[in-house]
């Protein structure tokens, strides 16, 4: 007998029109501890890091260090994580976990230090535009490791061993910045990274790594300095907050006309995003312990935004701001300067009854990297448009939450594919959204 029954998706359920009200704590920040995770193995003593996210992303990076010979223990009810990387077992990494995502790049350097050698696969990661490693590769280059690739794997050496150099990014990269610092604490000599991104995950990387023993110094004109030393010791860091969380969380209080207090939202790496909504009369109360957000019955205006590297309008507020804007009265226009293919995700809100144009033209200011080329990087958003449910399929992080938004101010019924998007880069959003009151219901697969 044959069995013609469909098996069905995970998916979340999501009726819209249901306004936010209460309290959740933001969860500590993604870009931050995954990278905290890898800084760990420069080290063969024990570190402890609180304020942990438990997200798919945290997962794959423990498995892949738990892969090396780190032993790792994840506390996931008061969300502490200690690791401990006393050898390496293994100087490969796995293209099970490895290839998954861009962070096995990240395990170069503690590689190199402690055993002379890494064999990584080639990344993978978001469908947002290509994000190549030559940053990082070129930079590791510079630092003197040797880079050979073969049967899509990298296979790296230094066989004299790391030293410092002056390295000169293209673009503010967050990841390469983060890689390079990463790699010069142990580097013999001093490293400059000229052109450094300064986002405060990076900033929060500095603290934990000077706490265990690295000498790291901001110089004016996005200029890092870092002079190696020997050894470094372990050490305990409570992460900061995430801000994306955050931002996600905010914005579905002002679509659903809602009220909500964000815990531990934190107001300096907010600052942009915080004075976009001043600009758009959006009312948010600051107190030592949070954010409150505060939606009412009129629309906002119309705007023009533009992403940039910190201290500007972060790329990954870009998409559930866009929600906003459907909502907005009038003519708005993003102009996206990071990623050249971030607005694939429009499509699905056009379905829903948005009211979006794309264009290569840049719409905006912002020096850009993508000016006279044919990237869709300029987006014209007409509003208020009411939204109807329907089906939408999460294609990575970032566009996933903005359609989660979209669901939560639509008329009717949305279900919400591709879930699996979402628990990588948050932790427990559903969970979330309901207890602030919404209609979402996750359907598990059996």
């Amino acid at each position: 007998m044959i069995n013609n029954e469909v098996r069905v998706a995970s998916h979340y359920r999501i009726t819209g029109g249901q306004p936010l009200h209460g309290e959740v704590t933001l969860s500590g920040a993604k870009n931050a501890v995954t990278k905290m995770v890898i800084a760990s193995m420069l080290t063969s003593d024990p570190c402890t890091l609180r304020n942990v996210p438990i997200l798919g992303d945290l997962e794959l990076t423990m498995k892949m260090c738990e892969g090396i010979g780190a032993f790792v223990q994840l506390n996931r009810e008061d969300h502490t994580l200690s690791i401990q990387t006393q050898k390496i077992d293994d100087f490969h990494i796995s293209s099970t976990v490895g290839g998954l995502n861009r962070l096995c790049v990240m395990t170069v350097g503690p590689l190199l230090h402690r055993c002379g050698e890494a064999v990584m696969p080639l990344p993978g990661g978001d469908r947002i535009g290509p994000r190549p490693i030559n940053f990082h590769l070129q930079g590791l280059q510079q630092m003197g490791a040797k880079i050979v690739e073969h049967a899509g794997y990298y296979h790296c050496s230094a066989p004299e061993g790391l030293h410092g150099a002056t390295i000169s990014l293209p673009f503010p990269s967050v990841m390469a910045t983060e890689n390079l610092l990463i790699t010069a604490t142990l580097a013999r000599g001093v490293t400059i990274i000229e052109n450094a991104a300064t986002e405060p995950e990076i900033m929060d990387l500095v603290k934990l790594l000077q706490k265990m023993g690295a000498i790291v110094d901001f110089k004016v004109g996005r200029r890092l300095v870092i002079e190696g030393v020997k050894t470094l010791h372990g050490a305990s860091h409570t992460l900061l907050s995430d801000r994306n969380e955050a931002v996600s969380l905010a914005t579905a209080a002002y679509l659903t006309r809602g009220n909500v207090y964000l815990r531990h939202a934190q107001q300096e790496p907010l600052l942009a995003f915080l004075n976009t909504l001043l600009k758009m009369g959006l009312r948010f109360e600051i107190d030592d312990e949070g954010i409150r957000f505060i939606g009412d019955s009129k629309n906002p205006p119309a705007i023009s935004l533009e992403t940039d590297v910190h201290p500007g309008f972060m790329t990954d507020w870009q998409q559930p701001f866009t929600i906003l804007l459907t909502q907005s009265e009038g003519m708005s226009v993003i102009h996206e300067t990071i990623y050249e293919d971030r607005f694939g995700y429009t499509s699905a809100l056009v379905k829903m009854g948005a009211q979006i144009g794309l264009y290569p033209k840049c719409l905006g200011e912002v020096p850009c990297r993508f000016r006279e080329k044919q990237f869709m990087h300029s987006c014209v958003v007409s509003g208020p448009t009411p939204l109807v449910g329907t089906r939408l399929d999460i294609p990575d992080i970032r566009a996933g939450c903005s359609y989660i938004l979209a669901a939560l101010c639509a008329e009717g019924t949305s279900e919400v594919y591709g879930i699996e998007h979402i628990e990588r880069g948050y932790e427990h959003l559903d969970e979330k959204l309901r207890q602030l009151g919404a209609r979402i219901e996750k359907i598990v697969a059996e």
